[in-house]
């Protein structure tokens, strides 16, 4: 039986994700749905039905599941409206704006039962998984760096952003850092600056030092007004551990200098093809996915502690993040079982774990 989706957000990104959902023979495009109607109409050109309203699209058409691609300031209310429907969803990064409302996102979806699954779709690569697979083979880990330099003049609302490098593209190595070393942030300390020739209004450069559990390092260096060599969309990445080293260039599969027997065992998939078929899956066989909400929220996690460090120059704990929006959480929340459910938590960190 076929997953029948309707896609909120008829942008770029939306798009893509029709073409995607478009292509996969084990789902279907039931509807699409956008603020503003005529870019849903030319989207699919007739195709399926259209609406402003995802949500009240998805019940009218007896949709199974939602495929949430809104700016990041509707990811909260159309995720929640869409889990109290009763339909589970598979939302672009990042999981919400804040993450205040990345919290009140986690108890909904277990208030609720649904599954709320993040997109963070690059950690569909196989060349990843295979990183990954060396870093374990290479015993302990001690640092791990990233390098991020390109030079894309998109326009529009990122060219306006304070933290253009660090709220819109610092999350996927951020995220990948996490995949990688399968390790949590602990406290971070991050500068800022925008150099002279930058076209940028906010920092578009970026350095932050992370110490994850256990007590390695990750480093992130990255500048989004860097043009000449530039490095790939994934970075460039390397990592020093206990019995030796890894590199990728983000584009072509990983070296090490320790040979690996057990290299990757499935196919991941690509990007948000493989999202989608995870999401699918997940739905399927009641498996977790990678991406469930609890095990996502650390990412953006990491984003709002790098931030807060480049505000303030100090050094941030993420505990200290994650309490504070934690009392946001409950102080922001309208939905009384949503409250509760914040409040039962007797730990943060432990309620993230699922």
């Amino acid at each position: 039986m076929t997953l029948r989706v309707v896609v909120i957000g008829a942008g770029a990104m939306g798009r893509a994700w029709i073409r995607t959902v478009e292509s996969d023979p084990e789902v279907e495009l039931a509807g699409v749905a956008d603020l503003d109607l005529d870019a849903a109409d030319e989207a699919v050109a007739g195709r399926v039905p259209t609406a402003r309203d995802g949500v009240a699209l998805a019940m009218r058409t007896h949709a199974d599941a939602i495929i949430n691609v809104t700016v990041p300031a509707a990811h909260h209310p159309v995720t929640t409206e869409a889990l109290f429907a009763g339909l589970p969803v598979l939302g672009e990064k990042p999981v919400a704006e804040t993450v205040a409302q990345a919290l009140s996102l986690v108890a909904t979806a277990e208030v609720t039962g649904e599954l709320f699954m993040v997109s963070q779709s690059r950690r569909y690569n196989a060349h990843l998984w295979a990183l990954r697979a060396q870093a374990r083979a290479l015993g302990r880990p001690g640092l791990l760096t990233t390098e991020f330099f390109r030079a894309p003049r998109f326009g529009g609302f990122r060219d306006a952003m304070d933290h253009p490098l660090l709220l819109d593209m610092a999350i996927h190595p951020f995220d990948t850092a996490r995949f990688v070393l399968d390790a949590e942030p602990v406290s971070v300390y991050c500068e800022e600056h925008n150099p002279p020739w930058s076209w940028y209004a906010g920092d578009a450069a970026a350095t932050a030092t992370f110490e994850m559990t256990g007590g390695v390092r990750y480093v992130y260096t990255g500048s989004w007004c860097s043009p000449g060599l530039e490095t790939s969309w994934n970075g460039s990445w390397r990592l020093s551990a206990e019995h030796g080293s890894a590199v990728w260039n983000g584009d072509d599969p990983p070296v090490s200098s320790v040979p690996v027997t057990d290299g990757v065992a499935d196919d991941p998939g690509v990007e948000i093809a493989g999202a989608l078929r995870a999401f699918t899956h997940a739905l399927r066989t009641g498996d977790v996915p990678m991406g469930e909400v609890h095990g996502n929220v650390m990412s953006l996690v990491m984003v709002e502690a790098a931030v807060r460090s480049a505000s303030t120059g100090a050094r941030v704990r993420v505990d200290d993040v994650l309490e504070h929006a934690y009392e946001r959480a409950i102080a922001a929340e309208p939905r009384p079982e949503v409250r509760e459910a914040l409040h039962s938590w007797t730990s943060v960190r432990e309620a993230l774990k699922g």
